[in-house]
């Protein structure tokens, strides 16, 4: 099978939301993100154009890219009712062929055209600006309930990446904690003390989720 290939690559700044359907309020946020003409520089932060508002729960080394499954958009489609749902929808940067959340592990490292090193960080946990960007007053929760949010990586070498480049693994160090896993260890679908203790000390996965499975072993 041939490697898995970035199909389209979204990059946005913080911009102000008026108030709408679900709140009276507005709000600020990065989630709304354009597609990438041509090659874009990688940092070990963010992508060139790239910005996130929420610092506390956004970005950083260990969420410098968010990457969604591309086959996930049919199926949102359908029961969105949204038939133009463009990629980029879910506030992702990489939108990815082939692989999903059961497919991708916890420090896998993807090499990305000629010089770009990325390792899978964590989980995306979706936010309620998800659902106000849509004005799907449940979109957090659904989404949340598939376990389909995406997946982060940091950045282990920097270089140019454009749409059509493949994502080719080269190493898998932790292949017993495929992302989907990870979702239902902290949301408690799965129960599992060892393995929350062995996640808290696994330096590849970011420190606020390593904190999170320490508290729940404590």
């Amino acid at each position: 099978m041939s490697d898995p290939v970035i199909l389209s690559i979204q990059v946005g700044m913080p911009a102000d939301h008026g108030a709408d359907s679900i709140s009276r309020k507005p709000w600020r946020s990065g989630i709304s993100k354009t597609p990438v003409a041509g090659r874009i520089q990688l940092s070990t932060v963010n992508l060139a154009g790239d910005r996130q508002q929420d610092l506390e729960n956004h970005g950083g080394p260990f969420r410098a890219v968010l990457a969604y499954a591309a086959v996930h958009y049919p199926v949102w489609r359908e029961d969105l009712k949204l038939d133009d749902l463009p990629y980029g929808a879910f506030g992702e940067n990489f939108t990815i062929s082939v692989l999903t959340e059961a497919t991708v592990c916890l420090g896998d490292v993807y090499a990305v055209g000629d010089a770009i090193r990325l390792q899978v960080s964590q989980p995306r946990a979706p936010c309620w600006k998800l659902a106000r960007r849509w004005g799907i007053k449940d979109l957090t929760a659904r989404v949340e309930a598939r376990g389909w949010g995406g997946w982060y990586h940091r950045v282990l070498a920097t270089g140019e990446v454009g749409a059509g480049d493949a994502y080719r693994l080269l190493e898998r160090p932790y292949p017993a904690y495929p992302i989907a896993r990870l979702n239902d260890l902290i949301t408690g679908r799965e129960v599992n003390r060892a393995a929350q203790a062995e996640l808290s000390a696994i330096e590849a996965l970011s420190p606020g989720w390593r904190a999170m499975f320490a508290a729940r072993d404590a």
